[in-house]
């Protein structure tokens, strides 16, 4: 699935010596479940397969609706990032700097105004941009309200409203409320892999957060089984009222690695995983 919206990174990206991989995940006991997962295609029929990325297909498709027009954010990771002359990713390693200072409904806020706390925003907003909750109207409208900048909010809603309309849910066999029949469960998590700082100036940061997904229906009956997913997202943060918000984002395929020689789990097992592990507060 592809998320995008108008306002482009431009210009030559600055790399901090703090870039590498994201270095704490906090454990959360309410709000939104975002929980980890993994799973191989083997085992699944071709036309399985089809139909994986026809949903793939079909929620690019929203995405790119909800976002046209404007300058868009088309090019390439490699054209807004920085040559790689800069210093390495480092280990997973603590830097002893508290990431957050609370929530704002169930989505983290109050990040420092730094590049550490520009880099744990997008992570989070990552998460919160391509969960299941996006496909619920009331959830939506909220995590709008929660994660863009004032100036975009109203307009990334209508946007959005639009894009996951009654038509393209019935498509994903959801109901308007963008929920799943009865027996099944609709999975859209978001697992940030690493962030990276492209470009940090003023009020404004431009960043990419690497993730893998689990997206689909788990049920017994479902013609969409919950697949895998690796992709790049990009976002433009702008600080607004003592916290950084999204003011643009978007979303490109990979890295992605040679899948795994796994035994495929049984819809059921994925469902109950989904409901039973939450999921984390992320921090740089």
């Amino acid at each position: 699935m592809s998320l995008s919206d108008d306002g482009g990174y431009g210009g030559e990206g600055h790399r901090s010596p703090e870039a590498g991989q994201t270095r704490t995940r906090l454990p959360e006991s309410d709000g939104e479940l975002y929980g980890s997962g993994r799973r191989s295609r083997a085992g699944l029929s071709s036309r399985n397969l089809v139909t994986i990325v026809g949903v793939i297909v079909l929620l690019l498709a929203a995405i790119a609706f909800a976002n046209r027009g404007g300058s868009g954010n088309n090019e390439s990771a490699s054209n807004d990032s920085p040559k790689d002359t800069g210093p390495a990713a480092r280990p997973t390693t603590p830097t002893g700097t508290k990431p957050v200072t609370g929530k704002n409904g169930t989505i983290a806020s109050g990040f420092a105004k730094t590049e550490q706390g520009a880099e744990s925003a997008a992570a989070n907003y990552a998460v919160a941009l391509v969960s299941a909750n996006m496909l619920k109207p009331n959830e939506r409208h909220a995590i709008v309200k929660q994660v863009f900048a004032p100036t975009k909010a109203d307009e990334m809603q209508g946007k959005l409203d639009a894009a996951y309309s009654t038509a393209f849910l019935k498509k994903l066999g959801l109901d308007a409320n963008g929920n799943a029949a009865q027996g099944m469960t609709y999975i859209s998590r978001t697992v940030p892999v690493g962030t990276k700082l492209v470009k940090l100036s003023g009020d404004t940061a431009n960043l990419e957060v690497w993730c893998t997904g689990l997206f689909g229906t788990a049920g017994a009956k479902s013609t969409t089984p919950v697949t895998t997913d690796w992709f790049t997202m990009r976002l433009q943060l702008k600080w607004a009222s003592g916290d950084w918000k999204v003011e643009g984002f978007s979303q490109q395929s990979g890295p992605a690695p040679v899948n795994g020689d796994l035994k495929t789990s049984g819809a059921d097992q994925i469902a109950k995983a989904v409901a039973q592990y939450g999921g984390f507060t992320y921090a740089r």
